[in-house]
């Protein structure tokens, strides 16, 4: 949905940027449709990074004595997850 909608961004801000030949007193529609399209390639760029670069694994190792048994306890632990 974020890449779609970033994509929608950088669509709609070149059609006013570039299609629109419409004066608004006030109002430079050239710059609105500028701003739409670096709007929507920032927006593009994180949700790439976030969508490729967001994956890690995370493993924790505890180790410890059983006080009734004296014998040796190590648990791990291992996540997956994104960012």
């Amino acid at each position: 949905m974020r890449i779609g909608s970033s994509i929608a961004l950088i669509v709609i801000g070149a059609i006013i940027a570039f299609a629109v030949d419409y004066q608004v007193a006030g109002v430079n529609l050239n710059l609105i449709g500028f701003i739409l399209m670096i709007a929507g390639v920032v927006l593009l760029i994180i949700s790439l990074a976030v969508a490729f670069g967001g994956h890690r694994t995370t493993t924790t190792t505890r180790s410890g004595i059983d006080p009734a048994s004296g014998e040796q306890i190590t648990q791990q632990d291992r996540r997956d997850g994104t960012y």
